[in-house]
């Protein structure tokens, strides 16, 4: 089963902030006990939204809205992800609470979402 582990943004990200040195290195440890186990298929940091661009269909029938970056709402906003491939939603639960705090500072907020496969 597939689950993304969402970052989700948060002002030190969207600011273009890079995460500490001992973040970094909790990150990748994490991330490295993903692949012993296995389990990690992908896992990437994004650019804050101000290098983003948003297309949206506001009117059903007409043709796409193009906005570009930034994007005011910073708690709906996604600043990394990682995929993982697990037998169990549990399993990608356990895995989840493992995880860093993303963001550092209190900041951090995951999102658990299973992918349709």
């Amino acid at each position: 089963m597939l689950f993304m582990l969402i970052v989700k943004a948060s002002k030190n990200s969207e600011a273009g902030n890079l995460p500490s040195a001992d973040l970094m290195e909790a990150m990748t440890a994490f991330n490295e006990e993903l692949i012993k186990a296995g389990v990690r298929v992908a896992a990437k940091g994004l650019h804050p939204s101000s290098n983003g661009i948003r297309i949206s269909f506001p009117v059903p029938g007409e043709g796409p809205v193009v906005s570009e970056g930034p994007f005011l709402e910073s708690n709906d906003l996604v600043a990394g992800f990682i995929l993982i491939d697990v037998e169990s939603r549990e399993e990608a639960v356990k895995w989840a609470l493992r995880m860093p705090d993303p963001q550092g500072h209190g900041e951090g907020q995951i999102e658990l979402r299973q992918v349709f496969e």
